[in-house]
């Protein structure tokens, strides 16, 4: 493998890279990216990668536009070095909640996206947890859209397997209730759902909840967690309602704005997460936030690509 395969990362998330080449046992990619005193990106690879399978692992979260042209560049200079082919890792994909026109004369941005990436010259895309299953259409180049599903299940598990009885997952909207009831089935617990009413972008105000919390563990369980409004509103109500402890539980830690301050100030006792989007340094100064890693989840899907074999069974 090691003579065929290089794998690349940007600036967005090089430690999860790393983690990831040591999963496979080779070494990290050598790669320069420099940004001008103007603004323009420069990429320029540090060694042969002619007629090699390369993975770029480039999360496009915050800054998202630098990062996003971070991926482009290096995926032209790598198509531009010959190289055999060019898979996009990215553990967290920016702009996937434009996935549809929401209001009139608006954009579907996370379609541009992909076209950006496929006509820079990628190959394939592998990601993690898509805010919406249907950008896997918006690609003509394959699309693994991995679950960090079991690395979080792994986790819960080991914390909460010896009491199901009074365990019950929270699904912080009826979009999600799927995602729980999923959660739910495989730790052997109730599932409840909150109702919620959004008033303006990255505002949500809780209306009531459906099912039975009373003195049990809740965990919420999301895709994603933003401005942490949601989720600390959500459990607020789980406690109102009478849960014993409230936990939180999510694939992306954007964790953008007054998420942290928000976080320590709440009633949840702890917010899993995992490595897809890098914490900032506020973020590893809270004793509120655990974060879990998916490169062994990657690194594997990567050598199963590789090697052409099934990556069916890590969508579970």
């Amino acid at each position: 493998m090691e003579n065929k395969i290089r794998v690349f990362s940007g600036n967005s998330n090089p430690i999860l890279a790393e983690k990831i080449c040591d999963c496979l046992k080779v070494p990290l990619g050598k790669a320069k990216v420099k940004t001008f005193s103007d603004g323009e990106i420069m990429v320029e690879i540090g060694e042969n990668v002619r007629g090699r399978d390369i993975y770029v692992v480039q999360s496009t979260c915050c800054p998202t536009n630098n990062n996003l042209m971070e991926l482009l560049i290096m995926i032209d200079a790598l198509k531009r070095a010959s190289a055999a082919t060019i898979t996009a890792v990215i553990p967290y994909y920016g702009y996937a909640r434009q996935d549809r026109k929401a209001a009139p004369r608006t954009p579907i941005t996370s379609k541009l996206v992909a076209d950006l990436i496929t006509t820079a010259g990628a190959a394939r895309v592998v990601t993690v947890d898509l805010h919406a299953g249907q950008i896997q259409g918006f690609f003509n180049i394959p699309v693994d859209n991995l679950y960090a599903a079991p690395v979080l299940l792994a986790h819960l598990k080991s914390r909460f397997a010896d009491d199901p009885d009074n365990l019950v997952m929270v699904s912080p909207d009826a979009g999600g209730t799927e995602r729980a009831r999923a959660f739910a089935k495989r730790l052997g617990c109730t599932l409840a759902v909150i109702d919620k009413r959004r008033t303006g972008p990255n505002v949500a105000e809780i209306m009531h909840l459906i099912g039975d919390v009373k003195g049990k563990n809740a965990i919420i369980l999301d895709d994603m967690i933003d401005t942490a409004g949601t989720l600390t509103q959500a459990a607020l109500a789980l406690k109102q309602h009478g849960a014993a402890n409230v936990y939180a539980c999510a694939t992306h830690g954007v964790l953008s704005g007054p998420a942290i301050d928000r976080i320590n100030a709440s009633v949840i006792e702890k917010v899993v997460i995992t490595d897809t989007v890098p914490l900032g340094e506020k973020a590893e100064l809270s004793d509120k936030i655990r974060v879990l890693s998916v490169a062994e989840l990657l690194g594997e899907a990567i050598r199963r690509i590789h090697e052409d074999e099934s990556v069916s069974s890590l969508f579970v």
